[in-house]
């Protein structure tokens, strides 16, 4: 079994330093041992800055897409009223399971038409559309959870 002398040991860190390789392994007789080179990170402070430029750019295109996105749906939607409930409790489309749902997609409602009832602690509370239009859309499941502020229909407005 033969050992490195300490000088041995320190003219390998040596060469290892100075040179391309990244980690030296020897096994010798049951004698191990590993040199591994630290891996330096470069600080390019044009590169860094170059990147960080980059990125805020990139950022500013996104949220200038995002804002013209938004103001398109905007204005698609402007023409659109939410119904939203008033009340946490259980979503019904109908008055009782056996009978037809209140509103369709589709169907014309006034302010005063009942569109769903909210269950709340045992009481049936009904939702009327709050404006003249079209039911455009349903947005929640009969039997669903709903929360206060939640949509539960898109209505067109009438002109």
């Amino acid at each position: 079994m033969s050992f490195f002398k300490i000088e041995e040991i320190k003219e390998l860190i040596k060469l290892v330093e100075t040179s391309s390789i990244d980690e030296l392994k020897i096994d010798n007789d049951g004698f191990k041992l590993t040199i591994k080179k630290e891996k330096k990170v470069k600080n390019n402070s044009y590169n860094n800055s170059v990147e960080t430029k980059n990125l805020v750019e990139s950022t500013t295109k996104l949220r200038k897409h995002e804002e013209i996105a938004r103001k398109d749906k905007e204005d698609k939607n402007e023409n659109l009223h939410k119904i939203v409930s008033p009340m946490v409790g259980t979503f019904y489309r109908a008055p009782s399971p056996n009978e037809k749902p209140y509103v369709l997609v589709g169907d014309t409602v006034t302010k005063n038409t009942v569109v769903c009832i909210i269950e709340a602690m045992k009481l049936m509370n009904e939702i009327e559309a709050e404006v003249t239009g079209e039911v455009v859309e349903v947005l929640v499941e009969n039997g669903d959870l709903v929360e206060y502020g939640q949509p539960l229909f898109l209505i067109k407005k009438a002109k």
